[in-house]
């Protein structure tokens, strides 16, 4: 899956799981267990992994009521309708990370994997949307840069872009109603 890991990001992630999530406990993690399972092992959290389905078709997943919170990292962006899998969710605290669109760079598409693509690189107000429409109220949202140490303009725009965007959600008691809310940014 990775020839190197993503240690900038995975010490970003590990960083925010903390504040939201601070000593321990269960967390279901959306895909198939994965460098970033281990690690939360290791920081002394309880994971489960999902089998590796595809969230397209099978989105009415069994989440175990105990758990304490649901991530999708580096998860949401593979499908093409993510909104029945938000909607469809049973569980109270979600935490997740999208790829964010960049004006300089193409969707990502490994060529030899079908299930190793990105359909959606959102821009944060996109997600936000697409969280709120699905049932959640965004609590904390962080922005993080991918640094690439290359020669090029890529690269360079690389240490200076936001690339990721980490946002921690809960489930909302409310009904979306305002189609133009997040449309407008308000």
């Amino acid at each position: 899956m990775y020839n190197k890991l993503p240690k900038y990001r995975y010490k970003k992630t590990l960083k925010m799981l903390k504040e939201i999530l601070p000593h321990g406990g269960l967390i279901y993690d959306l895909g198939v267990r994965n460098p970033f399972s281990k690690i939360m092992e290791k920081e002394g959290y309880k994971v489960i992994n999902s089998e590796g389905q595809d969230f397209d078709f099978e989105y009415n997943i069994e989440v175990p009521k105990e758990v304490d919170l649901v991530t999708g990292l580096e998860i949401i962006e593979h499908l093409v309708s993510p909104f029945p899998l938000l909607r469809n969710l049973k569980c109270k605290r979600l935490f997740v990370t999208v790829p964010l669109n960049l004006w300089f760079s193409k969707a990502y598409k490994n060529k030899n994997d079908e299930r190793d693509r990105h359909y959606h690189e959102f821009e944060a107000w996109q997600f936000d949307w697409l969280l709120e429409k699905s049932g959640w109220e965004v609590k904390k949202k962080e922005y993080w840069r991918n640094p690439a140490f290359k020669i090029g303009l890529r690269p360079l725009l690389r240490n200076f872009t936001n690339r990721y965007y980490a946002v921690y959600a809960e489930k909302s008691l409310n009904k979306y109603t305002n189609y133009y809310k997040g449309v407008l940014n308000l």
